[in-house]
């Protein structure tokens, strides 16, 4: 019974970036070697490279200037002067050492941030998968599937990809530009300042058009879901569109759909072509008062500073914008990514609402006895599905649950199951509250055939041993020799394919009536467990069901009232009561609600046969 359902529109981004950041660390600090490895490295390649500027000035100013020096005055006086360039090889030398140490650094870094990446996002989906094992049926029915994918796939490499890439690029970019002040201030404090009061606007101005750019293209990624979807309804209802005359009004709602996302593309591409050139002008009028300042202190007399440092100042004053670009785009990554990670927190962090109480107890082996005790349940508490509800079936007993869709037959074998626990009043197996019991030892010992057999991807043998992963093949043949499923049995090692789709579904169901029964339950439901199927082939598989239920308890809900006549009791429920009991010759004789059911669809059946 759905609900609600679970979508994006539930989470928006305008959540506080710091605790998102602090948990998802918190993922990525399990692998500390990584983390300290990553840092250490990107540390290492940010001073690497912020030292070719210092290198330069360095050889400037002690290799080539004094030198330039010395052999302008040796002409001025008419003397020779022999060029020495050892101090050229050896910082040549040094230059080469630094781009090694800065390549393998490089290899490093992004080794580790890919190692970091892969080990954060298989923890983040093995923590949603086992909360996802938790989960009650009440989670699922508000839950669409394609939105739990989501979370456990993209929504996932965007949260890691923060973590292990934003960190690299966030960690390099504060290194980059701590060192480059730093060596700026040593030599030249004014220029330092210069420099250092640029990043402010260049920062604000990056992170700003980052955020415009985001903004978009999430509107844009936003408007295209709803152009694929509205494209998809109208092309699958063309049949719909071209009978009522609708075509005219379709094609202007999809136009007007159309409009907005070329207007949210045409934004996001307009300030992401901004974005590089207004970050590099930023940079330039930094670079260009060190310049004017720089220019006019290396030409004072005496100079305040030399050539070299001059260069390395300029060199500084145009690097800076680099790393301000991978903060921005880090604090963007991040702004990005936030809905994505709120919406995986809220996955793990779901309440789980069915689960063993503190001090529960292991089943022994069950008989088979159920109880309902003055049961109130509900999905919404607007709209009670059972009040007060009472009900006895004895070990062994066969019993059928009639009513029409909606009146509470689903929910009565549910409850049984556990998949949903009661508001009020208990359930009790063998006399037992099924509370103060683990689930565990429940459904182990019960058996479920539902309308839709549903096959995982493997063979016919594992498919039929799922609930019991030990089963010999004798165990697994005896199964399928009391459900009628012979024709299986050489077939063991066959592949079902996708979901089945190698079978019919009449074979389906048999395997999920031979997996049913392989750990031998003393309960089983059957929830319209033919219904899917047609009528011939029902009536062949009724004779495995007769089989199948000796010496069991059953709950059966059936729609095709013919293939119950046989159970020991048929409960006609209408709104959350019993109005009927008896076997299906009693209630024939009364000629009540189960009468009229009865006879209306076995004249249903005469007219279509």
């Amino acid at each position: 019974m759905k609900t609600n359902t679970l979508t994006d529109q539930q989470f928006s981004s305008k959540r506080a970036l710091l605790p998102f950041l602090k948990r998802i660390g918190g993922y990525a600090w399990q692998y500390p070697k990584w983390v300290l490895g990553l840092l250490f490295w990107v540390m290492i390649v940010a001073v690497a490279d912020a030292l070719f500027p210092l290198l330069l000035k360095v050889m400037i100013d002690d290799a080539i200037t004094p030198q330039l020096e010395a052999l302008k005055l040796a002409q001025d006086q008419g003397t020779n002067y022999v060029l020495d360039f050892s101090l050229i090889y050896y910082y040549t030398g040094i230059f080469i050492l630094i781009g090694l140490i800065q390549a393998i650094g490089v290899y490093l870094f992004i080794r580790y941030a890919g190692r970091i990446q892969e080990y954060v996002m298989h923890d983040l989906r093995k923590a949603m998968f086992e909360r996802l094992q938790k989960l009650s049926f009440s989670f699922y029915d508000r839950s669409a599937s394609g939105w739990l994918l989501t979370r456990l796939t993209s929504d996932t490499d965007r949260v890691a990809e923060v973590i292990s890439w934003g960190l690299l690029e966030a960690f390099w970019g504060i290194s980059m530009i701590s060192f480059c002040l730093v060596v700026l201030f040593i030599y030249s404090w004014k220029l330092g300042l210069i420099v250092a009061l640029s990043i402010p606007f260049m920062l604000v101005v990056s992170v700003k058009i980052r955020l415009l750019v985001l903004q978009y293209s999430r509107a844009s990624r936003k408007i295209n879901s709803e152009l694929t979807a509205t494209f998809s309804e109208h092309i699958n209802g063309i049949v719909v569109n071209k009978s009522t005359a609708q075509e005219a009004r379709v094609s202007q709602e999809f136009q007007a759909l159309s409009g907005r996302m070329h207007h949210a593309s045409y934004r996001a591409s307009y300030y992401t072509a901004m974005y590089i050139p207004v970050v590099i002008l930023t940079g330039s009028f930094a670079a260009a008062f060190v310049v004017y300042f720089g220019g006019k202190m290396t030409l004072a007399i005496p100079a305040i500073i030399t050539v070299g440092t001059l260069i390395a100042a300029i060199d500084y004053a145009t690097k800076i914008f680099i790393p301000i670009v991978d903060i921005s785009m880090f604090y963007a990554r991040a702004q990005g990514s936030l809905s994505a990670g709120e919406r995986i927190f809220s996955l793990i962090d779901e309440p789980i609402s069915i689960q063993d109480q503190a001090g529960a107890t292991a089943f022994g082996a069950i008989k088979g006895a159920i109880r309902f005790e003055q049961v109130d349940f509900y999905y919404n508490p607007e709209h009670p599905v059972l009040e007060n509800f009472n009900l006895q079936i004895n070990a062994g007993q066969s019993i059928a649950l009639v009513g029409a869709t909606g009146e509470g037959k689903s929910t009565i074998a549910n409850l049984v199951a556990r998949f949903y626990e009661p508001q009020n009043g208990c359930i009790k197996i063998d006399g037992e509250d099924y509370q103060q019991k683990t689930i565990h030892s429940l459904r182990s010992q019960l058996g479920m055939v539902l309308q839709t057999p549903h096959l995982f991807i493997g063979s016919i043998r594992d498919n039929i041993r799922y609930a019991k992963k030990e089963a010999t093949d004798t165990e697994i043949i005896a199964a399928l020799e009391l459900v009628g499923a012979t024709q299986f049995i050489n077939r063991l090692d066959e592949a079902v394919g996708e979901e089945g789709e190698n079978l019919s579904m009449g074979e389906k169901q048999l395997l999920s009536f031979a997996r049913a029964i392989l750990p031998n339950p003393k309960i089983i439901i059957m929830d319209e467990a033919t219904s899917s199927i047609d009528t011939i082939t029902e009536a062949k598989i009724q004779q495995s069901i007769h089989k199948m239920l000796q010496n069991r308890t059953a709950i059966i809900i059936a729609h095709r009232l013919s293939t119950i006549k046989n159970c020991d009791r048929i409960l006609v429920i209408q709104k959350g009561k019993i109005i009927e009991d008896g076997s299906h010759s009693d209630l024939m004789k009364q000629g009540g609600k189960y009468h009229s059911l009865y006879t209306k669809q076995l004249s249903a059946e005469r007219i279509l046969n």
